[in-house]
């Protein structure tokens, strides 16, 4: 998994409230195992018409939202069901961060595990970065993860809360397997010791 550091990007902003998991990537995209090649089909009902053909209304659509890395969004993002596809999707897209007042439980902690981080502001704050982000590519949005702060065009600074087990691991690019492997040296002694005890096993 990548690092998280610090990020400058791009916002595009979805303004919609309780974008579900099925919204993000429908469920005829669940097959795969993969984590790669979902990007092309993230938000795939509102970005295409039947025909397969890019709706250009849809922000990520237009030109100036491409290459968006942080998504600004309306409440309850991510909830429905607790398909782990749906941060595949968005991080196979570009997207790094993803800010709203607030997600769902399962969601929220998918996206820790994948590599994107999902930021918590209150209403007033969200809206004030929303009105940024459709400033184009002319605006930028900061999140700097050490200083848990997310940072507007214009300089205006949010602090947001995040735990600390979750932050550790985004910055050091830990996900359950990364995790596991910090702990080697001692499964190994451990292995080595259970079969010396146990020969027959």
């Amino acid at each position: 998994m990548d690092k998280f550091d610090k990020l400058s990007g791009i916002a595009a902003p979805l303004p919609l409230v309780n974008i579900d998991t099925d919204m993000i990537i429908p469920k005829q995209f669940l097959k795969t195992i993969k984590r790669s090649g979902l990007g092309v089909n993230l938000f795939d009902e509102m970005r295409y018409d039947r025909e397969g053909n890019e709706i250009p209304d849809f922000v990520l659509n237009k030109p100036a939202y491409r290459d968006a890395q942080i998504l600004v969004a309306g409440d309850n993002f991510g909830c429905g069901s607790s398909r782990e596809h749906a941060p595949w999707a968005l991080l196979d897209f570009g997207i790094r961060a993803v800010i709203s007042t607030s997600y769902a439980d399962i969601f929220y902690n998918n996206c820790f595990k994948n590599g994107i981080l999902p930021i918590v502001l209150p209403p007033e704050q969200v809206a004030v970065l929303m009105k940024d982000a459709e400033k184009g590519a002319n605006a930028r949005i900061e999140i700097d993860l050490e200083n848990q702060t997310v940072t507007a065009a214009d300089g205006t600074a949010f602090h947001f809360e995040v735990d600390p087990f979750k932050k550790h691991c985004l910055l050091n690019g830990l996900d359950d397997i990364g995790l596991t492997m910090e702990k080697s040296a001692a499964i190994d002694a451990f292995e080595t010791k259970a079969s010396a005890a146990r020969p027959w096993v």
